[in-house]
């Protein structure tokens, strides 16, 4: 059983009926399941997670106006459940990961293949509801709210030899699948971790999402260079840093105290 205390709600969205009908029929055989909720377009899809909030998506990747990938780039991070693409094409596969999804599912895929994503799925609800319980008994008994514990080193190991690395010294994360790329000074190291997973054991002061790919630590940019359709190139004290989207414009300004 989960450790959701109201069960699991989910949004299954694809353009296609049938597909939508099939995946519905298989999680409803799950206990743990409270709600299904259905959306056939990206936009149907973005205004239900914004008003209702639910655990996971079951997000078609290909569909006509707005792709699942572009409704992934239009939602804050305080309002991202988690994210399992579907897709019928495997080299969409590989841009499901850049986007943070948990997982993936190939169509056709098996019944044991959305079991399998949905396993995963329960793991990371659990992980979630297990660090907010921690959080709130130790204010409890410390009488106040409690400061959340973030890394400060990341453990990388490279052949024999394994280097402990600094967060604080991280310039940026580059993310790319289950992988991540640390770019520090004008080394790269390759760790495992998803970016998404990544992001919320940094502390939000010091380190923010740029795009849906890259995070940036705030005391490392030196400048800001404007290029086209509202993005910004970061310049670094390394070096040059990764692209500010559209997207992610707006949580810089709002953390820098500027309009860009």
């Amino acid at each position: 059983m989960t450790g959701q205390a109201d069960g699991i709600r989910v949004l299954v969205v694809d353009d296609e009926p049938p597909a939508r009908q099939r995946l519905m029929e298989i999680l409803r055989l799950d206990p743990d399941v409270t709600s299904i909720l259905e959306a056939e377009d990206g936009n149907m899809a973005l205004q239900l997670i914004e008003s209702e909030k639910p655990d996971v998506v079951f997000l078609d990747v290909q569909m006509p106006e707005r792709t699942g990938i572009e409704v992934v780039d239009r939602l804050n991070a305080s309002s991202m459940p988690l994210v399992v693409f579907v897709t019928a094409y495997d080299q969409h596969a590989i841009r499901a990961f850049e986007a943070n999804a948990l997982d993936y599912l190939l169509k056709p895929f098996s019944d044991e293949r959305l079991e399998a994503a949905f396993a995963r799925v329960k793991e990371r609800l659990n992980e979630k509801q297990l660090h907010a319980l921690g959080k709130s008994v130790l204010g409890v008994l410390a009488g106040h709210s409690v400061e959340p514990a973030y890394r400060d080193r990341l453990v990388v190991k490279l052949g024999t030899v394994t280097h402990l690395i600094s967060v604080r010294e991280i310039d940026w994360i580059e993310g790319a699948g289950v992988y991540v790329t640390l770019h520090v000074a004008n080394k790269e190291y390759l760790y495992r971790a998803p970016l998404q997973e990544l992001a919320e054991s940094l502390d939000a002061r010091q380190f923010i999402r740029v795009h849906r790919s890259a995070i940036v630590n705030l005391d490392s940019i030196v400048r800001l260079e404007i290029l086209s359709h509202g993005e910004f190139k970061l310049l670094l004290k390394s070096g040059p840093g990764p692209r500010v989207s559209r997207t992610y414009r707006p949580l810089l300004e709002k953390r820098l105290g500027v309009s860009l």
